[in-house]
């Protein structure tokens, strides 16, 4: 069965078995007399809105039916979705009304992203398509341009994307609509948006976990959220849940949540019944932001929401060929799928679109009926598709200096805290225009200075709420990462430090900014943004403590899966290079940024300038641990990554002492798209250079943070690959020691003596004389620290100690334990 059968159109939820008395909790309002000229240029915006947005989805021609329809009037392809069209110009004009009335700046952000004809109509109606895109002008050529070329190779999708005036929010995967717009009103004090989610989308996830966005939202320092729910009961082929909850489940569900509810649903008088919620919803907020910016905020302060409840596919066809279609699953995408070739439908879509009665809505020449620009903005500025905030308010950051919190070649020092203390200084310079979104994992991943100036911003809290705060910890990787896409695509940067593990949760949400992003990088009008920038610590070589669970570097491979235009991958190895690596991710604009590395204690192993140095390059021959700095070498050892690169420098001082006829030349790899053919990324070195840095003969054996399959892909089509080896990750863990992690993926400083002991033998004949006596004692060596291990629970204690190629001591290193 395609999809279940229902017996009457928009059924209604059975009754639950919730004590009436809860309806109480929902609110309760006088209907909006509206003025007859407003009334009616509601009504006009909406019928043509809706006009335009069915046409969208069929005509290829005679676009306001100006004779009767033909087959050859009909698309080849019927692409589109309509189900939820009615429902998001419904929305949009009242919005309008809002933005006009109150001259209050709007963004609308559209969960039903599937719905690009009702926004790309309405745009239409209010010029916003035209000041972006000419073709597309308030006239019948722009109308027909517009109608016409929808899903089509030369017009716009069949979804909301960056081509769309006023979007934030690409209109693929569900679920982020929410976290987009709350993010979006961060430290937007003056802006609200319109958000509306479909009621398929409530059953995503990360939807159900951004509803308790609200409670990070200060309204001393930030902007409103008006939710609106909308409730048109269906899904592709099946009923939704809130489609099946009644009144009373869903008034103490959103009560719980923390919001006021209020039911929109009077099909008799929707305008009346949505423009009074509209303006409660407005007085709510702003009388929430006096309060709190008075100084006397409210706890706990209860947001307006709205649970908006009409017809799927409202307005279209009743019934199809006998199945009901309004008001039920069959409107969802396009209600006339054989209009090119059934009489029956052809006729029944031009009755459908003549019900709009667009020779009242346009005149012969396109121009639009008097009533619907009346709830028009007048000023472009404040229209819902020409918010400054959706396409060119970016803010550029303040940044100090990072080498004034470099740390002493020589020493030790955590990635992480070196940071945490450059971004305590930002967040003081930068006070409105830079966020960190986080997991609750800031304190683990040793970053807690930056919370030496502000706090965490978590209303709900007694011990924060209204101080404000540059940072938000919330349990949800995808409320997080909507927070930093919405903050971001305003203008503003944001960061998003977590556990290297579990960045993979939000792969397919980066992948969708990622297209949205480059979209927006193709249009004329859409200005730079900051990039998005991750760090990833906490990586699996040091959550031995927490088991097999916690190792996972696969969110490496998603970022390089990305468009060379977009994706970078950083793995600094020490603290140093990381600062060096964040100040210029910080700076950087509309790229994927992800940073890797330790927040336990390295060793630093460069200066300031040299960090400096080696970061621009992206990789670097390392002469202090390469004999004779690295000329002539039998070998060249390659480190990516912090963990990974030290146990490279642990081998070549062990290949000093015990194979001194070696020839080493050691290479840190920090910014891993270096190593791409040349050309298939701005960063990849030319042949010329790779060879010159890797030697054009010589074996390499690269020791790598990520999975070895990366690597493959990046160095594929180098010449003379068959000399290159790869240890990495292999998907081995357990609670172990840290250097246990190292044996059990074959990544440890033995299994870099051996491969180095088996390049080198190639081209030098005193090394391949011994090198079976060598490997066998190598060997030996990683059986007993094995069994040390095994036996004693710990690693030996000398393991971390920092070697001095200069014939000096070792400098002790306590590597850190679980915390």
């Amino acid at each position: 069965m395609p999809g279940e059968v229902i017996d009457r159109p928009n059924p209604q939820p059975l009754p639950s078995h919730i004590e009436d008395h809860v309806l109480s909790l929902a609110v309760k309002l006088e209907k909006a007399k509206l003025e007859f000229s407003i009334a009616k240029g509601l009504q006009e915006f909406r019928r043509a809105a809706n006009y335009i947005a069915a046409a969208m989805i069929f005509l290829r021609d005679n676009v306001l039916i100006e004779r009767d329809l033909t087959f050859d009037d009909i698309k080849p392809r019927l692409l589109g979705h309509w189900g939820t069209c009615p429902g998001l110009t419904l929305v949009y004009s009242h919005l309008n009304l809002l933005a006009t009335a109150h001259n209050q700046d709007i963004i609308y952000v559209v969960g039903p992203g599937h719905g690009a004809p009702a926004i790309l109509a309405s745009l239409w109606l209010e010029g916003s398509l035209e000041r972006f895109y000419p073709q597309y002008s308030r006239t019948k050529l722009g109308l027909r341009n517009l109608i016409t070329k929808f899903s089509t190779p030369s017009g716009f999708p069949s979804h909301i994307n960056a081509e769309t005036p006023g979007s934030i929010h690409e209109g693929g995967e569900l679920g982020y609509a929410l976290s987009v717009a709350y993010g979006a009103v961060m430290d937007r004090p003056d802006l609200v948006i319109g958000c509306i989610v479909g009621d398929g989308e409530s059953e995503t996830g990360p939807t159900a976990a951004a509803w308790h966005a609200a409670k990070y939202i200060d309204p001393k320092e930030s902007g409103a959220v008006i939710p609106i729910v909308h409730v048109n009961g269906f899904k592709i082929s099946e009923r939704t849940i809130y489609g099946c909850m009644d009144d009373k489940e869903m008034a103490t569900l959103f009560t719980g949540y923390g919001y006021q509810p209020r039911f929109v649903d009077d099909l008799e008088d929707i305008d009346g019944d949505l423009g009074a919620s509209m303006e409660w919803a407005l007085s709510e907020i702003h009388r929430i932001q006096k309060t709190a910016r008075s100084g006397k905020p409210i706890m706990k302060p209860r947001w307006p929401v709205l649970i908006l409840r009409t017809p799927k596919g409202w307005s279209g066809p009743k019934r199809v060929h006998g199945e009901i279609v309004e008001g039920s699953f069959h409107a969802h995408q396009v209600p006339l799928m054989a209009a090119k070739k059934d009489d029956e439908e052809l006729k029944q879509l031009q009755e459908w679109l003549l019900s709009y009665k667009p020779c009242e809505l346009f005149t012969k020449d396109g121009i639009l009926a008097e009533d619907i620009l009346k709830i028009i903005p007048k000023d472009d500025s404040k229209k819902l598709g020409q918010q400054i905030d959706t396409y060119g308010s970016h803010e550029v950051l303040k940044l100090p200096d990072w080498r004034s919190f470099g740390a002493k070649k020589g020493g030790q020092a955590s990635c992480m805290k070196a940071c945490g203390e450059l971004l305590d200084r930002i967040f003081v310079d930068n006070p409105h225009s830079i966020r960190v979104f986080s997991p609750d994992e800031l304190v683990s991943n040793k970053l807690d200075a930056v919370l030496k100036h502000t706090g965490r911003n978590f209303q709900w809290d007694e011990f924060s709420n209204g101080q404000g705060g540059r940072v938000i910890e919330i349990l949800s990787e995808h409320t997080c990462q909507g927070f930093m896409q919405g903050y971001t695509l305003t203008g503003r940067t944001a960061l998003f430090p977590s556990y290297e593990s579990f960045l993979g949760i939000i792969h397919t949400m980066m992948v969708q900014y990622s297209k949205f992003n480059k979209m927006a990088r193709e249009t004329t009008w859409r200005k730079d943004i900051s990039s998005i920038n991750y760090i990833e610590t906490s990586t699996w070589t040091r959550q031995e403590h927490n088991g097999f669970s916690h190792q996972n570097p696969s969110f490496i491979g998603a970022v390089l899966n990305l468009k060379p235009t977009a994706a970078r991958v950083y793995l600094p190895p020490d603290a140093n290079t990381f600062l060096s690596t964040l100040a210029h991710c910080l700076r950087s604009k509309n790229y994927v940024n992800l940073m890797v590395g330790s927040k336990q204690p390295q060793p630093v192993f460069l200066s300031p300038e040299e960090a400096e140095s080696h970061c621009r390059a992206g990789a670097s021959v390392w002469k202090f641990a390469s004999t004779e700095d690295g000329l002539n070498p039998d070998v060249v050892l390659v480190g990516i990554g912090a963990e990974l690169t030290f146990e490279v420098i642990e081998a070549a001082a062990m290949l000093r002492k015990k194979a001194p006829n070696i020839r080493v030349r050691v290479i840190n790899v920090t910014d891993l798209m270096v190593l791409g053919l040349e050309g298939s990324h701005p960063h990849a070195l030319s042949h010329n250079d790779f060879d010159t840095l890797f030697t054009t003969d010589k074996p390499i054996h690269f020791n790598y943070h990520g999975y070895a399959n990366e690597l493959k892909g990046l160095l594929f089509g180098r010449p003379s690959l068959h000399r290159v080896t790869i240890q990495a990750y292999d998907e081995e863990g357990s609670t172990t020691t840290p250097l246990d992690m190292m044996l059990r993926n074959r990544v440890s400083r033995w299994h870099v003596v051996d491969a180095a002991l088996k390049g080198a033998a190639v081209g030098n004949e005193k090394v391949r004389v011994d090198m079976h006596e060598m490997r066998s004692s190598n060997l030996h060596e990683l059986k007993k620290v094995s069994d040390y291990i095994m036996e004693t629970g710990k690693d030996p204690d000398d393991a971390y100690d920092t070697p001095d190629f200069e014939g000096g001591k070792s400098t002790h290193r306590d590597v850190g334990y679980a915390d």
